[in-house]
Order: C-alpha cells, then structure tokens, then sequence
C-alpha cells in the first residue's frame, strides 16, 4: 500500500540566506508564489527580496529577527508546498513548527495566502517591538529541565524526547544555560532574538488578535496536526482567532503531534522548507526506525550554491514518483534561474 505524504514546515531556527534560492526562476509554482508574497510586502518585500538572494550582503545573522526569519519561513514553505501540489502531491496530512503551523494551515485552506501575508506583516511589526530575548536548545527532557527553570525561563517547545526548546529573557535564559553547563547537560543558543512562546510575548497577543479576528477562517481542508495542541487541527480551533493570536506565547508541541500523526497513519514525512531539522528530530521516531514511516527532505542539509537545492528537489521528486506520488512532469520557468549576486529583476 502506498504510503500517504505528510509535509512538514520547519519554523524559526531554519533559516539562512538564500534558502530555496536555487529554485527561483526554475520551478514556475514555487517562484510565483515567492512573487506574489513579495509584491504582497510592497516596498518591504523589494528589500526582503534582495536580502533573500544574498544582493544586500546580508549576513546569516540579520536572518535570525522575526522581520526576515518569520515571512521567508512563511513563503518558502507555501511556494515549495504549492509546488508539489502542481506536482500532483497530494498530502494526507500537515505539520509545521511555530511559524510553519501558519504554511500548513494556508495550504490546508485554512486562511488564503493573502490575509497569511498581512498577518506576517502584522507579525513583523508586533513581535519585532517585543523585549530582546532568547532560546536555547538543550539535550534533555522538559521534566528533567524542570529544575532549572526559573522567571520567564519556560519551555517553548517540546521537539523530542530529549530534544527541548527553552525561551526567555535573555540575561535569565544566560543564568540558565550556565547551571545547565555546570550540570554537564549539553545546550546551544538557537538562532532567534525572541523569546518566541514564552510569557514573554503574552503580551503581544491582544493586538495580533485584533489583526486575525479580520482574516476568515475555516476549517481544514487538508488534515493538519497541531504542535499548538499536539493533536489533529480541529475546525473549532482553526477558526478560532483566539487560537492563532496566542501561538507565538504557547509551546510548540510538535513531537507529540508527530507522534500523534505517525500513531494514524504510515506517512512519507515530507520536509517542506529549508536545511532538514525536522528531518533529523522525525528519523527518531519509532515508527521511521520500524520502517513503518520514512523520512524525505525537499532541501540540502547545508546548501552551497544554487544547484543543491535544485538536486535535492529533483531527487526528492523522483522518490515521490517511486512511492506513487507527483505524476505531473515540473513545470520549468522559461527564463533562466535567478542567482543570488546575480543582477535582474
């Protein structure tokens, strides 16, 4: 039997300079899709244009603010999901983390691309004004980190067994990062200057409700799987602004919606975005290791010029094909690919 697709959207963390660039002006779907969330931007969208390309000269770091991280994330992940829809993919299931829950629920009809780019502006702006924070990634278990939280200090997400997110404000998150070091558990600084889902932006969420309670919302068309809930999207939840205003202050909870979506069905999880983070955390679960499920990445895990995104894409196609998947020949753009430093449009 073949196994159904479930596409995965990474979220801030996995983000660099020229994701997905390769291709740009190759791939007709995913480069009018980066287009029009571009023209949606208006001026700001010509400079995050530039900046995604490599022409500014814009350094890795400058990606890690939510004004680049959050709307890149947000349109390559929808352009590289539409461009398997041309395909002829068609998913059985969804999954995205923090900001790549936005992605699954505009493929899943939940809200149209349109109002998913005034809210990422909306996003941009609010979020940006938020106090300087911090996250800090930490081989352990939420309850063995229990100990160690302290203020605003939370964890802000749950990615695997031993695999947690902590976030907070950035002198206390320092304190905590130094008893962890002392203690010997193993952490890193993820890349984000927001203390994305902690009470730290608790109280952001009056005015991105203002900004959602205008969007129309439905229920998914497409089954999506929460890390907002670590269940299945219910209609009540999708339509509930409440619930998305909220997602930036709430955990993301994504290895229990894993877990939830591979306990429903054998699945060919389809990372939908850049590097292969949720790639690495999925290849843990039991039901990859049984055979039951399989792991496919759409993106090189470290990306060194344009034809490794290109590569990647088109080997990913052709498993897709294999397991009964994408029977539509790619439509290539005529023109030839766009690379970032190259001058154009």
């Amino acid at each position: 039997m073949t196994r159904s697709v479930a596409l995965m959207f990474p979220g801030q963390g996995a983000q660099h300079v020229a994701m997905a660039a390769g291709l740009y002006g190759r791939d007709a779907a995913f480069t009018a899709t980066m287009d029009e969330v571009f023209a949606r931007l208006g001026p700001r969208g010509r400079e995050l244009r530039s900046d995604w390309l490599g022409r500014g000269g814009a350094a890795d770091a400058r990606f890690d603010d939510v004004t680049r991280a959050q709307p890149l994330l947000y349109a390559v992940g929808c352009a590289l999901g539409r461009s398997l829809l041309e395909l002829g993919v068609r998913p059985g299931a969804l999954i995205g983390h923090s900001v790549g829950e936005m992605v699954a629920a505009t493929l899943a009809g939940v809200l149209d691309l349109a109002d998913g780019v005034e809210l990422m502006l909306d996003r941009m702006d609010t979020l940006a004004a938020s106090p300087a924070g911090s996250m800090l990634a930490v081989a352990a278990s939420a309850a063995e980190l229990e100990p160690y939280l302290r203020g605003e200090v939370v964890v802000g997400a749950v990615n695997a067994p031993r695999q947690t997110l902590l976030a907070g404000p950035a002198a206390e998150l320092a304190r905590v990062r130094a008893d962890l070091a002392g203690a010997g558990i193993t952490c890193r600084e993820a890349r984000s200057r927001q203390a994305f889902h902690s009470p730290v932006m608790a109280p952001f969420v009056a005015e991105a409700h203002r900004a959602w309670e205008g969007v129309p919302l439905r229920a998914p068309r497409i089954p999506v799987y929460s890390a907002r809930l670590g269940a299945p999207l219910t209609a009540g939840h999708a339509r509930d602004p409440r619930f998305w205003a909220a997602q930036p202050a709430e955990p993301v909870l994504f290895w229990p919606a894993l877990d939830r979506l591979l306990a429903d069905r054998d699945a060919l999880l389809v990372e939908a975005g850049p590097g292969q983070g949720l790639s690495t955390l999925a290849r843990r679960h039991p039901a990859v290791l049984a055979g039951r499920a399989a792991v496919l990445p759409l993106l090189p895990a470290r990306r060194r010029g344009p034809g490794d995104d290109r590569e990647a894409f088109d080997r990913a196609v052709l498993r897709l094909r294999e397991e009964g998947h994408a029977p539509h020949a790619p439509d290539v753009v005529g023109a030839a690919p766009v690379h970032p430093g190259s001058q154009g449009r």
